[in-house]
């Protein structure tokens, strides 16, 4: 949980791959984690605008107070975004599920970064509702990071 805790207090993040659709998990990810107070910012190459927040072309074009990256990527691509982080001074990595592999994961554990996967933010970020429930599970079934 030191991880996850570190994490969860940088107080900015970007969160790389917010779909355009609004009914995409990662847009409606993005959605209730602002609506939860959390300071985010998308990066999709192909929007200018995600549900009326500036979005950013690539990892690095974002700003230097943004200190954690969230990925909602396809999993091709996330070691390279990661690795592009990195070079940008990003060094706090929350890997969503579905966005990581086993070599991505490999790869990064060799890296100097707080890496979290295997775990679903919205399980931490003010959980509520479902995310609070399978939290809870997660805890009682020994899912949960220690």
């Amino acid at each position: 949980m030191k991880d996850v805790n570190r994490f969860l207090s940088l107080g900015t993040y970007a969160i790389v791959g917010v779909s355009r659709d609004p009914k995409k998990f990662g847009q409606v990810m993005f959605r209730d984690l602002r609506k939860k107070g959390m300071d985010v910012v998308p990066v999709n190459p192909a929007a200018e605008t995600i549900d009326g927040v500036k979005c950013y072309n690539s990892v690095s074009d974002l700003p230097s107070d943004i200190r954690g990256l969230i990925f909602m990527t396809p999993k091709e691509e996330t070691l390279t975004v990661a690795k592009e982080a990195i070079a940008h001074g990003i060094k706090d990595l929350w890997i969503q599920q579905g966005a990581e592999s086993k070599e991505t994961i490999a790869a990064l554990e060799k890296e100097d970064v707080n890496l979290i996967h295997h775990q679903c933010i919205m399980m931490f970020w003010k959980a509520d509702g479902i995310h609070s429930f399978h939290r809870f599970l997660k805890k009682i079934f020994g899912g949960l990071p220690a």
